[in-house]
């Protein structure tokens, strides 16, 4: 199943491996239902196997007002967007969104009503994503606009999928995740090689 433009929840492990305190933990109130965690928007990563949610909030004043706040001075707002997610005004907070892989994410919210997977409108999801991209190209080149620590929290992701999958399968057709641990296993044989020449040289 395509998770892209989804509704999750993530595991307690989640905030047990990666104990930072900008996540957003809170409980969260989705439709009325009270959860133990907050829901988030999941979309794919453009590189790696991985995700990046955003937590969405019910306190649209209090955000509205800072958005606005933010356009006044800076003439934008990326970081904060909104949208309607089953009928009630919500917040995508872009600001607190964090990078996962499947394996944290304990399930997908559900409308109780039609048993169909929880979801807004295309054009909010591309708003929305489009958004989220922007920031996580600003934050990438040093701007932090993202409260937790977003980049170590994706390099410990990607060493952990290395980990279980440290031989790349060279049949495989090109993507971003395979070229790249085809890449790192070239550089550990030349790494290797080198290595052994020294040895030789002594």
């Amino acid at each position: 199943m395509d998770k892209q433009g989804k509704f999750c929840f993530l595991k307690e492990q989640y905030f047990i491996d990666f104990p930072d305190d900008k996540l957003m933990r809170n409980k969260g109130t989705v439709n009325g239902e009270k959860h133990n965690r907050p829901c988030f928007f999941a979309f794919r990563d453009n590189l790696f196997p991985i995700y990046w949610l955003i937590p969405i909030s019910s306190k649209f004043d209090k955000y509205y007002s800072i958005y606005c706040k933010k356009v006044s001075r800076y003439g934008q707002c990326n970081t904060i967007r909104f949208g309607t997610v089953l009928g009630q005004r919500s917040v995508f907070l872009i600001q607190n969104m964090c990078p996962v892989t499947e394996n944290y994410i304990e399930e997908f919210y559900i409308d109780p009503i039609s048993k169909k997977y929880v979801a807004v409108d295309k054009r909010t999801e591309k708003d929305i994503i489009h958004n989220a991209k922007k920031v996580l190209q600003l934050y990438r080149q040093g701007k932090p606009i993202i409260f937790p620590d977003a980049n170590k929290i994706y390099n410990s992701l990607i060493k952990k999928e290395i980990s279980k999958d440290p031989k790349p399968d060279l049949s495989k057709e090109h993507t971003p995740w395979n070229d790249y641990l085809i890449q790192l296993h070239h550089d550990k044989e030349k790494s290797k090689d080198f290595t052994n020449d020294k040895e030789e040289e002594r």
